[in-house]
């Protein structure tokens, strides 16, 4: 579905010859209805016009399913419409990076090679440091209503969240 066209002239040479490569972070997700979470590898891509997650992954960690009024209908890098159908349901959850935390809906999709994408519409309000030789990512520029005062303690049936100490 959200796979890149790649050839010789879409890559970029970095000083050593090295090729751009995929940033992937660990982050807490958080499901609403429980409160419980587990640590998971996401993509951030900007190439990707929403957060996506895929069905498979959605359903296996037992998300609650939203379904969307009407379906949403995915276009992929080459023009063509996802040959797994439109987006039909959400999942609502919390999200933890970096001590960071925000609430938000995920766009489920299936037949996605990867569990969670982050896409434009995350790192435009997060606006992250990110250094793409080494896929290293600071949380340096949030807006303050991200709740950067919580941090997710993962424990046995869930997550709490504990004040920092200054």
């Amino acid at each position: 579905m959200l796979a890149r066209v790649t050839d010789n002239t879409s890559m970029c040479n970095l000083d050593k010859g090295d090729l751009l490569r995929e940033v992937m972070v660990k982050i807490g997700l958080e499901r609403i209805d429980t409160q419980e979470g587990i640590t998971v590898e996401v993509l951030l891509d900007s190439g990707v016009t929403g957060l996506v997650m895929s069905s498979e992954f959605a359903r296996k960690q037992g998300f609650k399913l939203k379904k969307l009024d009407r379906p949403m209908y995915v276009r992929n890098v080459d023009g063509s419409l996802n040959k797994e159908g439109p987006i039909e349901h959400t999942v609502e959850v919390n999200i933890y990076y970096q001590g960071h935390r925000e609430r938000t809906e995920i766009d489920v999709i299936g037949g996605q090679k990867w569990t969670v994408i982050l896409g434009m519409p995350w790192l435009a309000r997060h606006n992250p440091e990110i250094d793409w030789k080494t896929g290293k990512v600071k949380m340096t520029r949030c807006p303050e209503e991200c709740g950067k005062q919580w941090r997710p303690k993962q424990g046995k049936p869930g997550w709490q969240k504990q004040r920092k100490r200054k």
